[in-house]
């Protein structure tokens, strides 16, 4: 704008200019002249005049130009640091993010790393507990093997052992039947008791009629001491008396080890060992089996027949090893 009105105040002048170029026809030189030179005049005046306006006209607007620019400057400046604040703070942020995700970052490192050293620890134990549980399995697996083995050699052992104990039971049979045989075969007048009112010589009269309020008790007490007199047949009557009338009680098992302890101390022994064995048969939980099964085997012994003896005596040491008995019976296999 400033150059267009420039331009406009200096078309006066361009038309003196050309005016002086060519050449005055109809006006006298002198009044060309003058109006020359006053056009020149106002020409240049105009000149000066929108020179200055120019000037002023320019300062203004680079004053005002300057102001907006300064202005723009400071906004954009404003701006700047705004945004320069505002990077920092996401900078901060941001170095803030990324220092908790390295940190979090780092623990799950480690933890992955804690985590696999105690899986690996893990693993080393669990592996050499298989190898340790290996190695039990092996050593049971022998041990069973060789305790197999070793079940197969008793029981064939067992075996041979029964079969012999089994021929000796059919020995001890077929001698207590041959025993029986023997003693069924006795006359009558041998195996009759002695009438009432008839006592043998040395010996006593048969009970009493009187004996038969007497209890199990004193019929046992009255037995034993006619025993320990060395009255045998006196005190098997006794006993007999008491079984008869007492079969239940607790001194059954007595009276009828008695009975065939008096026929050994008359070495009778093949009946001995036939009351013996009613002993071990009849009362089994009785407390005189131990006894009456030490006896038939001494009884054996005094026939001569150490088979048998061998056998008995073997298996009271078996059924009852704790017993003094069964000790007895231990030191007499020792001296066969």
């Amino acid at each position: 704008f400033i150059h267009i009105q420039a331009a406009r105040n200096s078309q006066p002048a361009l038309r003196a200019a050309r005016a002086l170029q060519q050449p005055h026809r109809s006006k006298p030189l002198k009044g060309r002249a003058v109006k020359l030179r006053n056009d020149v005049m106002k020409a240049i005046s105009l000149i000066v005049c929108g020179t200055i306006l120019c000037l002023w006209v320019a300062g203004c607007a680079s004053q005002r130009d300057v102001l907006v620019l300064d202005q723009r400057l400071r906004a954009l400046e404003r701006q700047n640091r705004e945004l320069r604040d505002q990077h920092g703070v996401l900078q901060k942020q941001l170095d803030a993010e990324v220092d908790r995700f390295s940190a979090a970052s780092q623990d799950v490192e480690a933890g992955l790393r804690t985590g696999y050293a105690g899986m690996s620890a893990g693993m080393d134990r669990v592996q050499q507990e298989l190898r340790l549980l290996s190695g039990r399995m092996e050593e049971v697996e022998h041990s069973l093997q060789r305790r197999v083995a070793d079940d197969r050699g008793d029981a064939a052992r067992r075996k041979e052992q029964l079969d012999a104990e089994g021929l000796l039971a059919a020995q001890i049979d077929r001698r207590l039947t041959a025993i029986e045989q023997y003693l069924d075969l006795r006359p009558p007048a041998a195996r009759a008791a002695p009438p009432t009112g008839a006592p043998r010589a040395g010996e006593d009269a048969a009970p009493r009629p009187d004996d038969a309020r007497l209890t199990d008790s004193q019929l046992y007490a009255q037995a034993k001491a006619a025993f320990d007199d060395g009255r045998m047949d006196a005190a098997r009557q006794g006993f007999d008396q008491l079984l008869k009338r007492f079969p239940q009680s607790n001194l059954a098992n007595n009276a009828q080890f008695w009975i065939g302890e008096s026929y050994y101390r008359e070495k009778w022994y093949e009946k001995a060992i036939l009351e013996y064995q009613t002993v071990i048969e009849k009362y089994p939980d009785g407390s005189k089996v131990p006894a009456a099964m030490l006896k038939q085997g001494m009884a054996f012994l005094q026939l001569g027949d150490e088979p048998n003896a061998r056998l008995i005596l073997r298996e009271l040491g078996r059924r009852y090893p704790e017993s003094s008995e069964a000790r007895a019976g231990a030191e007499k296999l020792k001296e066969l």
